[in-house]
């Protein structure tokens, strides 16, 4: 993630400044998943997610109008095309997910894309497997057994989906860590709008069939206005986040959104509150947390 372990422009760490931006991503997050609940009924996963493309490319014109960035050309094609086919499968795995599985399981399922980064990292990019690491990544995984319980009665196949969602959100993030470095982050969001739009919209076609959108009316609105903004403005406000305060500040905060979007699910849709979710996210997050701590470790330096 960019800006990790960074101090903020204005002038250093500032916990209050990560605190109010976390808790806007926390709010964000939640109202991202509530508006895709609530548009499943009229629209497909599909659908959504390609008009959220279009409310994000008007948002990021919009930015860029401002004076916030340049956007430059594509380039490298291949890796554009690359990481957004892996993080438009992500994508549409984790909505489906959420129109399958209580909102507080997915949201756990989720917290494991930093392990599945971890390993990918080490396989690909030849990144050294520390003790902190293989600490993350086994923790991770044992959060997962924990969340799924497999061979049990409460064990959901369903739940798999969004393993695989974070499997391909952990993908694209490698290839993200490969494309920051040629060029800006206005550039990398407003072409992944660009190439995912239209795919969004050869899927429904292909494999849905009919008229895509055809189910939107002016009842859709509010809720598609709250996911486009959502969905955006809870990435700017993790960006910020690392901007004013280190991972180790952020990533415990990240982890509210488990237990806040239990509470939302209970509130709003009566699912029930399931106390082992809960468990088995926190041991995903004391992974990612050990990993954290074993990177911010100083190395040792040999003696003269």
């Amino acid at each position: 993630m960019a800006g990790q372990g960074s101090a903020g422009p204005a002038g250093g760490r500032s916990v209050p400044r990560v605190l109010a931006w976390m808790t806007g991503a926390l709010v964000c997050f939640s109202a991202m998943a509530i508006s895709i609940r609530e548009l499943a009924p009229v629209l497909g996963v599909f659908e959504m997610l390609a008009l959220r493309c279009a409310g994000g490319l008007v948002l990021l014109l919009g930015a860029a109008a401002a004076g916030l960035g340049p956007i430059g050309p594509p380039r490298p094609l291949g890796l554009h095309l690359a990481r957004n086919s892996v993080h438009l499968v992500a994508q549409s795995l984790w909505a489906w997910g959420l129109t399958l599985l209580p909102l507080a399981t997915v949201f756990a399922l989720e917290f494991t894309a930093p392990a599945w980064v971890t390993l990918l990292a080490v396989l690909f990019l030849g990144e050294r497997l520390t003790p902190g690491r293989l600490g993350g990544l086994v923790l991770g995984f044992l959060g997962v057994l924990v969340v799924l319980r497999p061979g049990a009665e409460t064990f959901r196949p369903e739940a798999l989906v969004v393993l695989g969602a974070a499997l391909c959100f952990a993908t694209a993030l490698v290839f993200t860590k490969a494309m920051t470095a040629r060029m800006n982050t206005l550039t990398l969001l407003v072409w992944m709008q660009v190439i995912q739009m239209p795919i969004f919209l050869l899927a429904h076609v292909v494999l849905k069939g009919g008229t895509p959108l055809a189910g939107l009316g002016a009842a859709s609105l509010p809720m598609l206005a709250l996911l486009c903004v959502s969905g955006l403005a809870a990435q700017v406000s993790v960006a910020q986040a690392f901007r004013h305060g280190d991972a180790m500040t952020v990533v415990p905060l990240d982890f509210l959104r488990i237990p806040l979007i239990a509470v939302v699910g209970a509130a709003i849709y009566a699912e029930p509150f399931d106390g082992l979710v809960l468990a088995g996210a926190a041991i995903t997050a004391a992974g990612i947390l050990w990993s954290l701590r074993d990177a911010a470790r100083p190395a040792l330096t040999p003696p003269r």
